[in-house]
């Protein structure tokens, strides 16, 4: 059975920020994998994307990205997009991509493993 791996707007906009082939870098971490967003994230990246600078030129990649990704709506609109990527990593059994600290901090606390970026050059896997 292949794992699903949720990506979070950051990870998303990692290629850009950060020189990786995202995907390509988590399949040589997790092996065969399913990606996943969340609609929260696209819409979050749509937004960012009209900006200007960097990170609106990250955000552009990452909105592209996310085609890639099974587009999923979470179910509870009414608490933060960190604690939706949480239940959902949790009820859906995913690893979460992400670079965001406070997220990290969050998942592993749930016992969710975490992709993230070390040194700014390479990913790795964190498990609780």
């Amino acid at each position: 059975m292949r794992v699903k791996v949720l990506f979070d707007t950051n990870a998303l906009m990692m290629p850009v920020q950060f020189g990786i082939d995202i995907f390509r870098d988590v399949e040589a971490l997790a092996g065969a994998y399913d990606p996943v967003t969340l609609t929260d994230v696209q819409e979050e990246l749509a937004g960012l994307a009209h900006g200007r600078g960097r990170d609106a030129a990250a955000a552009k990649v990452g909105f592209a990205l996310s085609r890639r990704c099974t587009l999923e709506s979470s179910e509870h609109p009414e608490i933060p997009v960190d604690d939706r990527i949480v239940r959902y990593a949790r009820d859906n059994g995913c690893i979460v991509a992400t670079n965001d600290r406070g997220l990290r901090k969050k998942l592993l606390d749930h016992q969710i493993d975490v992709i993230c970026m070390r040194e700014q050059k390479r990913l790795e896997i964190l498990r609780n």
